[in-house]
């Protein structure tokens, strides 16, 4: 009777063992979002969609039949994700244009052009997200995290409002996540000038995600746009290349510990697909959705409506919104 050597009874062990581990992750990570959902008709606006959740949600998108426009800073990496998309999906309708979200510029260039090109846009996805990178402030002086996760999200949807009530039903789907919870608003010192601390203003800046989306929620009460906030999940991505050495060597050492329960990047993006187009949430107006699920516990402070409405208007200022919007007032009175 043949009896295999040791080695080939080790590697076909491993085998099995890793084909295991890889259906009970597909098992963890949940359903796909309902297949028979089509997006036929509808142009949606992707932030940080060359990499990720945000590339998996383009796909999704352009696999359903919507028009997409990937908003993205690194216009080569777009580019080669665009073209895999369209040749997958077979939907030609795919676009890469450069906004830099830690540019009030770039975002502002960005939407000018959308609209000389686009009358609609019926969802609008906030996905792109900075975490724990080196002490730093983007091009307009903000700390980067709030600058990119929070307050270019801001202005970008500001400035989209107007053609997102025109295409109605639109939705802003805004992505956040679990340290949200755990987030405290600085509102002395909010930019983190004092004493930078990567992770606290990590947190923040998702928290601010929370707020942002609850206050907007508010204020489209009266309209047909809605507003949902997303947790996609513990998910395997890019998101943590900027952490220090130190804790690179950590997540590459406990990395293997943890894959078996993280989602993959495709899976993360069902909650987001989920957010956009199940029937059931047209009328959110700021509640948070995990996996799916409509959260019922949220921290004090990402329930608070008075800090929302104090952000609100910190992030007006700081993007100098209130501005543009004082001087559109003067011109209509005029």
């Amino acid at each position: 009777m043949w009896v295999p050597s040791l080695p080939i009874a080790v590697l076909t062990g491993a085998c099995a063992g890793a084909g295991v581990l890889c259906i009970f992750k597909d098992m963890h990570s949940g359903p796909p979002f309902d297949r028979n959902v089509k997006a036929e008709g509808k142009t949606v606006i992707i932030t940080g969609a060359s990499s990720g959740i945000g590339q998996q949600t383009a796909w999704e998108f352009a696999n359903r039949g919507a028009k997409v426009f990937m908003a993205c800073r690194d216009m080569e990496k777009c580019e080669a994700v665009r073209r895999d998309i369209v040749l997958e999906t077979n939907n030609k309708y795919v676009y890469c244009r450069p906004c830099d979200l830690a540019s009030v510029a770039s975002i502002r260039e960005f939407v000018a052009r959308y609209k000389t090109e686009e009358p609609h846009v019926h969802v609008l996805v906030n996905n792109a997200a900075e975490m724990e990178p080196p002490r730093g402030v983007t091009r307009d002086g903000f700390e980067t995290q709030l600058g990119v996760n929070h307050l270019g999200h801001f202005l970008l949807t500001n400035l989209l409002l107007d053609t997102l009530k025109q295409s109605t039903p639109s939705r802003v789907v805004q992505v956040t996540c679990e340290v949200a919870q755990r987030g405290r608003l600085r509102r002395d010192d909010l930019n983190h000038s004092a004493q930078y601390d990567a992770h606290q203003a990590y947190c923040q800046s998702k928290l601010a995600n929370l707020l942002f989306a609850k206050e907007l929620g508010r204020r489209m009460l009266e309209t047909n746009v809605a507003v949902i906030a997303v947790d996609p999940g513990f998910s395997d991505t890019d998101l943590t290349r900027h952490m220090s050495m130190s804790k690179s060597v950590t997540r590459f050492l406990i990395y293997p510990l943890f894959w078996p329960v993280m989602k993959r990047a495709r899976s993360g993006a069902q909650s987001v697909l989920h957010a956009a187009l199940e029937p059931r949430l047209a009328d959110c107006k700021g509640d948070l959705y995990v996996d799916m699920k409509k959260a019922t516990k949220l921290s004090e402070e990402a329930q608070d409506f008075d800090a929302a409405l104090w952000l609100w208007k910190v992030s007006e200022k700081w993007t100098k919104l209130d501005e543009q919007k004082s001087a559109s007032a003067k011109a209509h009175a005029a």
